[in-house]
Formats: structure tokens, sequence, C-alpha cells
């Protein structure tokens, strides 16, 4: 990476929710920040800012990573996805979302945003995932409210759903 002046903000260049954009920040402003204050995406949510409690977590070139612990610069030429982009039609919800609705997996939703981007990520890479696959990835989320198992009936709904789809005719 480039030496940069700190007094002043630096452009940052990458591919968000399917979209090209560049925009300004300095060197020690964390993604998180930059998403929800400088780009005005507050679906990812900021709780601990130590990277224990997954709220902030969004996909950076499809992998969950922890928003709040990513320097903004660290994404230049980054593809990231955030909750915002996980249904194509704003006024519908995706699958994994319209399960989590049907199984109230979500209470206050402060964590909801980051566990839905880590299940999405993990059901696209395992559409095959069981239930321990599914609490395991779960481990790095903190839920204050809802003791986590109707986010687990939540992501296997989806996964079966997602499963049918792909094999129509099973």
């Amino acid at each position: 990476m480039p030496r940069m002046n700190a007094a002043r903000k630096h452009p940052v260049d990458f591919t968000l929710n399917g979209k090209a954009v560049r925009a300004e920040a300095e060197n020690r402003m964390l993604l998180s920040d930059l998403l929800r204050h400088e780009i005005g995406l507050t679906g990812t949510h900021v709780g601990c800012e130590h990277g224990v409690c997954g709220a902030c977590t969004v996909q950076i070139d499809g992998k969950p990573a922890r928003a709040c612990l990513t320097l903004a610069q660290q994404v230049r030429g980054s593809d990231i996805r955030t909750v915002e982009a996980l249904s194509p039609d704003p006024a519908k919800l995706s699958r994994l979302q319209a399960a989590f609705r049907r199984h109230h997996g979500l209470q206050c939703g402060f964590c909801t945003p980051g566990i839905l981007m880590s299940l999405d990520a993990l059901l696209r890479e395992h559409p095959d995932a069981g239930r321990e696959d599914i609490r395991e990835h779960l481990s790095g989320h903190l839920c204050r409210c809802t003791g986590y198992a109707t986010i687990v009936e939540a992501a296997l709904a989806a996964a079966e759903e997602q499963r049918k789809e792909e094999k129509p005719n099973a």
C-alpha cells in the first residue's frame, strides 16, 4: 500500500453491492464508518467495535469480514456486499430474510444484518449445510434476544428452499 498523508482523505475505489464506488477516507477510517457515515448505508450495524459481536459483518470478495476491524483503505479494488444487497428488489425479502421472518429468527434485529451476511456466505458456499455447520458458523455472532434456535431453524429452512430451487425435479 502506498504511503499516505494522515492529514487528509484519500480515494478508495471498490465495488459496493454490484456498483463501482469511489469514496474518500482518512487513513484510520474503518470500513463500518465509511459505509454508514460517508456512503449512507446504515444496514451494517456497529456493536462492540472490537470484532467480537459480529453485528458489522459484511462480505469482502465473498467472505464474511468484520467491518469494524477493516480499514476503509484495505478494501481498494475489493467487492463489498452489505445486507442491503441480499435482495435485488428492495420491496422484497431474500430467501434467507423471508425464512428469518417466518421462523422468528430476529427480535430486536440489531445483530441480524451481520448474521444474515455470514449465513448468506455459508449457504452460497455450502448449500448442503446442516444444523451443526450453521451453529458453528454462528459461533462468531452474539445475539442477546433469540437464543439462536430460531436463527438456526430459519437458516435450515432457507438452505432447504435453496436446494429445491437448484434441483427443481428433486
